[in-house]
């Protein structure tokens, strides 16, 4: 695996993690490069080791961070995939691309070596379908423009979601025959569940504190509102916040759990998204019986059809705001809602959703 996911060597039990934890068990070894982090840990003694040994974990996980800065990730990629390849003769390679597309680059790099085949993982396309800013815009502008080149080695190009990935692809140039859908997204239903815990907040968001998350709508719609919310996240614009009384900042939550325990506390998950891939709090906040109003971004459109499962919003505050105070006053619909999103959750079970990710990679070798 070639990925961009520094988690897994910084110490992190985050989703990476989550997925191998489950995904090992379909694999005689799997071994993972990665860019440079700061802090090199291992799991679970919380040692830290040098950059670019390799990091063990759940016996045939081996996780090799690079001792380089991010600008010769693709030497790294080159190098330490020759070694592997060398000892392990692995028979596949996986690739997480996104601009600046050094993942894709070390993997062709790499492929020129030794022949043996990659799939390039595009989970989504910064900047699409909406933008949140320059960065953004100039992304989407080189993924159009480099993704045909970058996927012309490539076995095939995995994408998560049915449509709006796929149709941003094969305008791009990318043969339609190459764009496999195997979605990544799962949960585990015994913790994201409802509750009947009290519901303390109209409102709830829950995600990374930046420009592309939408924090600022989010934050605009529940001034418009008069709601109560709570925003379980953190990040660089955490500061620069302009908080109402009735606004509470969590911060990141522990767990799982306590993710699962604050949604079933709110009445409504918000996700103003500007693109993403799987946002997975969607498909939480409906396990845990808890409607959702998001932006029509990633997967998003694949499971809230025709207002059956949610609601689709709109990047305006107003908008959101009108459909979250229909959705309070109307108890019959919010019930409607809630169950149809404990429905179509089933679909999502964390078991069959990596066994199926890993069935789908077997086929392609």
């Amino acid at each position: 695996m070639i990925s961009g996911d520094r988690s897994l060597a910084a110490g992190k039990q985050g989703a990476f993690y989550n997925t191998l934890e489950e995904f090992h068990q379909y694999w005689d070894r799997i071994d993972i490069i990665c860019p440079r982090t700061d802090k090199v840990t291992c799991l679970p003694t919380g040692r830290s080791i040098t950059q670019g040994l390799a990091l063990q974990r759940f016996g045939n996980v081996f996780v090799y961070p690079s001792p380089w800065p991010l600008y010769l990730q693709p030497f790294w990629i080159w190098k330490k995939g020759l070694e592997i390849y060398h000892e392990q003769k692995f028979n596949l390679v996986t690739v997480h691309e996104y601009p600046p597309f050094y993942n894709g680059i070390g993997a062709r790099l790499l492929w020129q070596k030794i022949k043996v085949p990659y799939i390039l993982e595009v989970h989504h396309i910064p900047g699409y379908p909406r933008a949140s800013g320059m960065k953004e815009k100039i992304y989407k502008k080189l993924m159009g423009a480099f993704i045909k080149y970058d996927s012309d080695k490539a076995m095939a190009v995995r994408v998560v979601n049915e449509n709006q990935v796929p149709d941003f692809l094969k305008r791009a140039g990318v043969p339609e025959q190459k764009i496999k859908c195997t979605p990544s997204l799962y949960i585990d239903l015994d913790i994201f569940r409802p509750m009947n815990l009290a519901k303390e907040y109209d409102l709830i968001f829950l995600g990374r504190l930046t420009e592309n998350k939408g924090i600022n709508l989010f934050l605009e719609a529940v001034r418009k509102l008069n709601a109560k919310a709570i925003i379980v996240g953190d990040g660089p614009l955490k500061k620069s916040l302009k908080l109402e009384n009735k606004i509470t900042i969590h911060g990141w939550a522990r767990d799982s759990q306590e993710v699962a325990e604050l949604i079933n506390k709110s009445k409504i998950l918000v996700l103003p998204s500007f693109n993403e891939g799987n946002p997975r709090v969607v498909v939480e906040a409906m396990a845990c019986g808890v409607p959702v109003l998001a932006t029509p971004v990633g997967i998003v459109p694949d499971i809230i059809k025709d207002k059956e499962s949610g609601r689709i919003i709109d990047w305006n505050a107003e908008d959101i705001a009108v459909k979250a105070r229909e959705l309070l006053s109307n108890e019959e619909e919010y019930k409607r809602l809630k169950q149809a999103g404990l429905e179509i959750v089933k679909n999502f079970e964390k078991k069959a959703a990596i066994k199926n990710y890993a069935d789908k990679l077997k086929e392609l070798i």
